[in-house]
């Protein structure tokens, strides 16, 4: 098939929001490698001294992805996210009061392969998320590792990204006064293997750490869906037991990360690449479980909790779902 290119007289604005993309695809495959990079030049050669600051540095401030992390208004209110918004676009569509007197551990669902729709809602100011819940910060949970790389953890830090430890989540959920919302893609990177176009596969039946997190801290519970999230890329085919998902499943267990296959789009051409098709992504936050503070939380606690969480969960798709064209017939698969 001949590759389709794209027009060359397009607006101004959609080259925009394709270079807003492109930026945050980097982001996500090749800038940590990048910082660490110029760590080691630095370090290696005439910028040794710099680099031994920043170690110094490094060392003090450690903890800090554990404990809230370091946002920026700035970096958040950044032109480039309002031009990444728009390339879907992106929206957040409120359903219930939040009242700001509470911390909040938000799911967010499905995990998709790059997190589109929770890095645009909750790590930037593009789609209105401190207008729609005045008063409540948002904290998207990041994978630890990440914050060990000079110069990238500093950059994720300030959009709002903390590390999802248990240390992390306690701090959050914790804080005297509330206002705290911990986001959590609860499928985490078995999920992502599962992200495809049509896919409504979760990973939620086994995942029962967040629950447990928010009884000890009385934290709200709030389901999240991201209709469209699983729209944004193909992957190559890997269904369970065959050699690519052995071996996908066999580099998730040794590295803790999940290394989707994907593709979709080029940044000249609509045949393939790494950039996300522009397809909308409408992230639904749906009302409040309010959850009592039960700091040695029961077994039996966590499972009827859980099983609460699937129900509204089930309910949020199902009552949304013809509103963003996903079909009568189908449903949430629960894995």
């Amino acid at each position: 098939m001949w590759p389709q290119f794209a027009p060359l007289r397009l607006p101004l604005r959609r080259r925009l929001q394709t270079a807003a993309v492109l930026q945050w695809v980097f982001s996500f495959l090749a800038m940590a490698q990048c910082c660490l990079v110029a760590f080691l030049a630095l370090a290696l050669g005439e910028g040794w001294a710099l680099a031994a600051l920043y170690a110094a540095w490094l060392y003090l401030d450690w903890d800090t992805p554990a404990r809230g992390g370091r946002r920026s208004a700035w970096v958040r209110g950044w032109a480039v996210w309002r031009y990444f918004r728009d390339y879907f676009p992106i929206r957040l569509v409120k359903t219930a009061e939040l009242e700001p007197g509470r911390n909040y551990l938000f799911g967010f669902h499905p995990h998709g392969v790059l997190v589109a729709g929770a890095f645009g809602n909750f790590c930037t100011e593009a789609t209105g998320f401190s207008a729609l819940f005045p008063g409540l910060t948002p904290h998207l949970l990041m994978l630890p590792f990440w914050f060990k790389v000079p110069f990238f953890r500093d950059y994720i830090m300030s959009g709002g990204l903390v590390s999802s430890e248990k240390a992390s989540v306690s701090h959050l959920l914790g804080c005297e006064g509330g206002g705290q919302v911990a986001v959590i893609a609860v499928g985490g990177p078995p999920e992502a293997l599962e992200a495809r176009p049509g896919a409504l596969t979760l990973r939620v039946r086994d995942r029962k750490g967040f629950i447990k997190m928010a009884l000890r801290h009385g934290a709200a519970l709030v389901p999240v869906f991201s209709f469209g999230e699983n729209e944004l890329f193909c992957q190559v085919s890997n269904p369970r037991g065959s050699f690519v998902r052995a071996v996908q499943e066999r580099l998730q267990h040794a590295m803790g990360l999940a290394l989707p296959l994907f593709h979709a789009r080029g940044v000249f051409q609509y045949n393939f690449g790494l950039l996300p098709f522009r397809r909308p992504i409408h992230t639904v936050v749906g009302a409040p479980i309010l959850v009592p503070k039960t700091p040695h939380p029961s077994r039996e606690a966590i499972d009827e909790l859980h099983a609460a969480y699937l129900r509204k969960l089930v309910q949020l798709f199902e009552e949304n779902k013809a509103k963003y064209g996903v079909p009568e017939d189908k449903h949430l698969i629960l894995a």
